[in-house]
């Protein structure tokens, strides 16, 4: 490979230019992740020049700057949070004691572990968007989509930093592992289910940036919270970037909302027929796309009752959301949670110790969060005067982990029969005829400041930038 300039290919506040065992890591590390790039990043775009933001430094000045870029030339950078001079342990049985500077020897399995599973995330979600971009709705769109995907490659890049640094060969190895997986393939996919999913359209690529990054967003706050001081600061400035993404899918929803509110207007109809045929999305299909990605998102947060939860936070590897806000003693020995469970074919709740329900009490939380956006869907549809509102489903809906992977049950939380479901299934969650349909819809605009029919434009540009903006030059 050619030599890298690091200070310029590889802004960083890691000290590379001086750190000779980590420069020959990445040295080897960067072609592959060049090849990948290339192989699995988003299809058919590699000479055009993209409005980007890049981080080049942590300061308010440096962490987003903005300008045209061709993608494979995007400068990836590593950056930490600055130190918290003299920080301490917070929660877990090492609370009050210096936080960790290097891996403890007695957690480096575990650590590693954590590290791969949260770095495989990120050139996944890359590999699942790849060929969105040769059907975006707008340029605006297609700007976000590939700002997304740079970052989610920024991403990775911070969790190898911290493989190659402190893990040495074993973490090598490791980067080198999260570079060969692929996305839904059959024989090396990525760890977790949710990745392996497709996202075969813009719908569901707003459902995956609203529900799943914010799964991210929730990861990232409770690795921020690590004992594992570099953990814990790298992860604080990825979250920086982490609020863009859930934007883009808020945003995105809330705008085809819109559109279909307004052509319900016009056509003084709800009658999906007649509202797919004026090619809008109707809100039933936004439902059944929402009942999908929320239930396959809270399973990420895995098992109800898991006392892999309950080491990682009794040894400080991984804490609670908002772990400082807290008012309670931060090592919860006694302490209990409700969680559900199945007993004689019905949920009941059932109190169990709360550091094996850690899994749960932050899948509660994000939930909470979760809400939060759907309601503000819902005014978008209440300001139309339309009588519709979205909602969550039950969080026993659609489960494929833990002890409600048991049973069949419906969005309001009614446990049925095999029979039952079968009979209602397609509608609650989205149907061939449902994904066919909004296939049918994906078609690329490229033309500065202009949308597809079934999305609406944005308030506001990126950057204070017009809706016309050139935000992708077609080379």
């Amino acid at each position: 490979m050619s030599s890298i300039t690091y200070s310029d290919k590889i802004p960083n506040n890691v000290n590379l230019s001086e750190d000779r065992t980590l420069q020959r890591a990445l040295e080897q590390w960067q072609p592959n992740y060049l090849k990948w790039w290339g192989d699995m990043g988003p299809d058919d775009s590699q000479n055009f020049d993209v409005y980007l933001r890049t981080a080049v430094s942590v300061d308010p000045q440096g962490w987003a700057q903005f300008g045209h870029v061709k993608m494979p030339d995007y400068r990836w950078g590593i950056f930490l949070n600055p130190a918290e001079k003299d920080r301490k342990i917070h929660f877990g049985d090492h609370k009050g004691e210096d936080a960790w500077q290097d891996v403890p020897g007695e957690y480096r399995a575990n650590l590693r572990r954590i590290i791969v599973t949260q770095g495989d995330t990120e050139p996944a979600s890359v590999e699942q968007q790849r060929h969105l971009g040769l059907t975006a709705p707008s340029q605006y769109d297609l700007r976000n989509l590939f700002q997304v995907n740079v970052e989610e490659g920024r991403h990775l890049w911070a969790m190898v930093y911290l493989l190659h640094k402190y893990f040495g060969r074993d973490g090598r190895e490791e980067g080198e592992a999260l570079l060969a997986r692929r996305s839904g393939q059959e024989n090396n996919p990525r760890i977790l289910q949710a990745f392996n999913e497709e996202t075969p359209d813009w719908l569901s690529f707003f459902m995956f940036t609203y529900f799943t990054d914010r799964d991210g967003k929730f990861q990232l706050c409770a690795l921020a919270e690590s004992s594992f001081d570099p953990l814990a600061r790298t992860t604080k400035f990825m979250l920086t970037e982490e609020a863009h993404h859930m934007f883009v899918g808020e945003s995105g929803i809330s705008r085809i909302i819109q559109r279909t509110c307004q052509a319900m207007n016009e056509m003084k109809t709800d009658d999906v027929s007649k509202l797919r045929a004026a090619g809008v999305i109707d809100l039933p299909t936004i439902q059944r796309y929402l009942n999908f990605h929320f239930s396959v998102t809270i399973d990420l947060f895995g098992a109800d009752e898991s006392s892999n939860a309950a080491t990682f936070y009794n040894t400080g590897l991984k804490g609670r959301f908002e772990e400082g806000k807290r008012m309670d003693d931060h090592q919860l020995k006694g302490g209990t949670y409700k969680v559900l469970n199945v007993q004689g074919g019905q949920l009941v709740e059932k109190e169990v110790p709360m550091l094996n329900a850690l899994n749960e009490v932050l899948r509660d939380d994000y939930i909470k969060d979760s809400i939060g956006g759907v309601e503000r869907w819902n005014k978008v549809i209440e300001k139309s005067g339309i009588p519709f509102k979205l909602k969550v489903p039950h969080k026993a809906f659609h489960r494929n982990i833990g002890a409600l992977a048991q049973v069949k049950v419906s969005p309001e939380g009614r446990v049925l029969s095999d029979a039952e479901w079968k009979a209602n299934v397609d509608n609650w969650l989205p149907s061939e005829t449902d994904r066919a349909f909004v296939g049918s819809l994906m078609g690329r605009v490229v033309e500065a400041g202009k949308f597809a029919n079934w999305i609406a434009p944005p308030m506001l540009g990126i950057n204070r930038q017009s809706a016309d903006f050139e935000y992708v030059r077609f080379n």
